[in-house]
């Protein structure tokens, strides 16, 4: 059985007395035992996050890491090592405003991931397609180009330390979300793929979905056979809301 995954990914939100705030709420919740609970906070409040949640079942990740493990001369880039250092154990590799808006190419993202993982995190590897390419029907060969260049240069082992986030672009922070049929659709044609080449792997590994999700759809969404949770983004800046998402998860 796989174990089910809630993150919450705070994007670029936060003040430290917000973040205090949020620190403060998610150290009240009650957690269930059978569901792993992520944060993905900024990386300027990474040290405050870990610090405030020690003796919380709670795990930190960030949301980007440099292409090369270790530290170095690359200004303004955060060397995994150095995540791994600080209490890091995940992050997040591939998000679509990353690879939107920043322009992350898949030659740049297999460096990402294969650097994450040699300095001992877990990447959360995020793929997704565009309001555009749904409709013109190339959902599956957008989000299969997207992990099959992993498994192309990396082999599909790696994702036995790995987890995969489905995030269709179209419905990140726009309150449209993909239905949970749409939403298993997609995730039954990734655990295929890569059942393709290792079926042990493909059994294993845990498939995510974000893309507004919140507590009142949460239920049914995690009620997929391929979903295993979700990477959430706003409602995971609300202690209350991302409890009960993580509580929906434990069902």
């Amino acid at each position: 059985m796989r174990r089910p995954m809630v993150a919450g990914n705070w994007k670029m939100h936060g003040t430290r007395a917000s973040v205090a705030e949020l620190i403060d709420g998610l150290r009240h919740l009650a957690l269930p035992s059978d569901v792993d609970v992520a944060v993905f906070p900024p990386s300027l409040f990474i040290n405050q996050v870990i610090d405030g949640l020690q003796g919380k079942s709670i795990s930190v990740g960030a949301q980007n890491a440099a292409m090369e493990s270790m530290q170095g001369a690359l200004t303004g880039e955060i060397a995994p090592s150095q995540l791994v250092d600080a209490g890091c154990s995940l992050v997040l590799v591939g998000h679509s405003e990353r690879r939107q808006i920043m322009g992350e190419q898949d030659a740049v993202l297999i460096r990402k991931f294969a650097a994450a993982q040699a300095s001992g995190l877990t990447p959360v590897l995020c793929v997704g397609e565009t309001l555009e390419e749904r409709e013109a029907g190339k959902t599956l060969e957008v989000v299969s180009r997207q992990v099959g260049s992993i498994i192309d240069e990396l082999g599909v082992e790696v994702f036995a330390r790995a987890v995969i986030a489905y995030e269709p672009v179209w419905a990140i922070g726009t309150g449209l979300t993909a239905s949970p049929q749409q939403a298993q659709d997609v995730h039954a044609a990734i655990r295929a793929q890569l059942a393709a080449k290792n079926s042990e792997v493909a059994q294993g590994v845990r498939l995510l979905y974000g893309g507004s999700v919140k507590a009142a759809n949460a239920v049914e969404l995690f009620g997929m056979p391929d979903i295993d949770g979700g990477l959430i983004g706003g409602a995971s800046l609300n202690a209350d809301e991302f409890g009960a998402i993580i509580r929906a998860a434990g069902n």
